[in-house]
């Protein structure tokens, strides 16, 4: 698994997705998408912003899954019930997705920054 994203559940079977957001590659592209958009300095506040945005257009059934999230400065977690651990692995599919085809987001960002609820 990349080095910025990790899946740990927790003693009462909850599956933390955790998005470092401060590491090297989602750092970088953060700073992209800020020169396109100043609205999106990306914090994990405004990665929820982003990823509820994509997630409500794009994969609905994620969203629907994802019990809560917690966005911090330097990270993003959401939770997902045990039961709904495919949601929670496409969740997974979908941020190393949009961090590693940094074209496709940063193209999002580009024609679709106004429709994004920023933090």
């Amino acid at each position: 698994m990349s080095d910025y994203i990790s899946v740990n559940e927790d003693d009462d079977d909850v599956l933390w997705v955790w998005f470092f957001n401060e590491n090297d590659k989602p750092f970088a592209l953060g700073k992209k998408m800020n020169a396109i958009c100043d609205e999106a300095y990306m914090n994990g506040y405004n990665w929820d912003a982003f990823f509820n945005y994509y997630l409500a257009s794009r994969a609905p059934e994620v969203l629907s899954a994802m019990q809560d999230s917690d966005p911090e400065a330097g990270s993003y977690v959401a939770y997902f019930n045990k039961e709904y651990e495919a949601q929670a692995e496409r969740f997974v599919a979908i941020i190393r997705e949009l961090v590693e085809n940094e074209d496709e987001t940063l193209r999002i960002v580009r024609e679709e920054c106004d429709c994004i609820a920023w933090d």
